[in-house]
């Protein structure tokens, strides 16, 4: 590689990285807005900016004919900005990669599980996204146009994959262990068969609820409830996001299954969807936030505004929100 590109690239990173000194925990933090939004019960979001030596060895790399891989490495090499989620089971990836397809551009799409699959091996399991970000994602508008990647796996592909790469880069050049192999042959086996053993249970236990009008809501009882009242047609959240939702609720006075009930009706849910015009299916936390913002309006967001995990963000988002149900005229503000 040209020196002289090089050290162009080197330029255009290192005042990219000045100007953005926020973009992983910006990356990560509108990722999980996203994910949680959209129902997708996940372990977790992290986003990293590569660093300079490893992105100046990556735009260094030949092909066997000893051009360069990436001609332009800073257009070229769309893993400056990486995020990696990780999901439980592998029944929520599909749940996960539609939330993205439908917020980003995307690029490319490969799924590494497949391919292992079809090549009759075990081994690393991922699907990558190479996604763009467009102007329809308000969080990230400063980055309108950059290229990056998103990873997904389960946590057990994630730890099978990251002890892997540790042993190999410690082996360095040397030739494979054959028994080496072998055994992370056999290891990759078992992690896919307590995958498949994860999403069955997964299965059974969103089939295992029952309900009635008078229970009350909480944490515990909500998991249940929902799988009754909205069954499989709006994604669940992760377990933890239950207490905020029945938080949600209750500042709106919403506490039974029966009030529940009601704030679920199917001409309020459709009302709501034409309004929003989700980018995706939302999530059943994100669905009845939106029904309680369009019940009760300014109050909802005075009542609420300040929970959440963005708490400081919550306020103009649901503003923002209430300005396209507003538009809609469906809005019944009773405060």
């Amino acid at each position: 590689m040209n020196n002289k590109v090089i050290a162009r690239l080197g330029s255009y990173y290192h005042e990219w990285v000045r100007a953005h000194p926020f973009a992983a925990a910006e990356f990560s933090e509108t990722l999980e807005d996203l994910l949680s939004d959209g129902g997708v019960t996940y372990d977790r979001v992290w986003a990293r900016v590569k660093d300079w030596p490893s992105l100046k060895a990556k735009a260094r790399k030949l092909n066997p004919d000893g051009s360069p891989q990436y001609p332009d490495p800073w257009q070229d090499i769309h893993d400056i900005v990486g995020v990696r989620v990780t999901t439980y089971h592998s029944t929520e990836i599909p749940a996960a990669l539609a939330v993205l397809r439908d917020s980003f551009k995307v690029r490319r799409n490969v799924d590494k599980t497949t391919e292992t699959r079809v090549s009759g091996t075990f081994g690393y399991g991922s699907h990558h996204l190479i996604l763009e970000v467009d102007d329809s994602i308000e969080e990230l508008a400063e980055y309108r146009g950059l290229i990056f990647e998103v990873q997904i796996r389960t946590v057990l592909q994630h730890a099978w994959a990251e002890f892997e790469h540790d042993i190999r880069y410690k082996r360095g050049p040397e030739d494979p262990d054959p028994a080496v192999d072998r055994a992370f042959t056999l290891a990759a086996g078992l992690i896919e068969l307590a995958d498949q053993q994860f999403d069955l249970i997964a299965s059974i236990q969103n089939a295992e609820t029952t309900t009635d009008d008078d229970v009350e809501l909480s944490a515990e009882t909500l998991p249940g409830v929902l799988a009754v009242v909205l069954g499989n047609r709006f994604p669940r959240p992760r377990s933890e996001h239950f207490r905020w939702l029945e938080e949600l609720l209750a500042a709106n006075g919403v506490t039974t299954v029966r009030e529940l009930r009601q704030l679920l009706r199917e001409e309020d849910i459709d009302a709501v969807t034409r309004a929003v015009d989700y980018r995706f299916r939302p999530g059943q936390v994100r669905l009845i936030d939106d029904l309680l913002l369009r019940q009760f309006g300014q109050s909802h967001i005075d009542r609420t505004g300040d929970t959440g995990n963005r708490a400081s963000q919550r306020p103009k988002r649901l503003q923002n929100r209430l300005k396209l149900m507003r538009r809609a005229h469906i809005t019944e503000d009773s405060g």
